[in-house]
C-alpha cells in the first residue's frame, strides 16, 4: 500500500514536519470518520485532484488545503470515500472533478474541485 503523502506546511523549511491534528501521515493506513473530522470544511481553502503516472495505470490523488499546510492522499488509502463524500459538501464543490482527472489516460490533468 502506499502512504498518504503529507500533510507538508507549505511555508515551512522542514518538509517533514509533522502535523499534530493528524499526525504523522507516513504511518497513516487509513482514514477513519474522526480524521475526516479534523479536515472542517470552513477552514478548507482549496481542494486539488490530479494523477500520477504508476507505470501501467494512473493513481488519483488529493490534495487539500487548510491555512499555511497541504495534505495529500490517493484513491488506493482505506477510507478514500470517506474524503471524497466529506469533501462533497463544500459549497460550489465541483462534482464533475472524477470525469475532468480521469480522461485522458497517464496525463496529471489536474483539477480545482474548490476553492475559497
Amino acid at each position: 500500500m502506499l502512504p498518504v503523502f503529507g500533510p507538508v506546511p507549505t511555508t515551512a523549511t522542514d518538509p517533514i514536519a509533522a502535523v499534530p491534528e493528524l499526525g504523522h501521515s507516513d504511518s497513516m493506513q487509513r482514514l477513519t470518520k474522526d480524521e475526516i473530522k479534523q479536515l472542517p470544511l470552513v477552514e478548507i481553502d482549496k481542494v486539488t485532484f490530479y494523477k500520477r503516472d504508476q507505470v501501467t495505470t494512473d493513481l488519483i490523488c488529493c490534495d487539500v488545503a487548510i491555512a499555511d499546510k497541504v495534505w495529500s492522499f490517493h484513491e488506493e488509502l482505506p477510507g478514500w470515500k470517506l474524503l471524497i463524500d466529506h469533501l462533497h459538501s463544500l459549497p460550489n464543490f465541483r462534482v464533475d472533478w472524477f470525469v475532468s482527472v480521469s480522461r485522458p489516460p497517464f496525463s496529471t490533468s489536474e483539477t480545482i474541485a474548490f476553492c475559497r
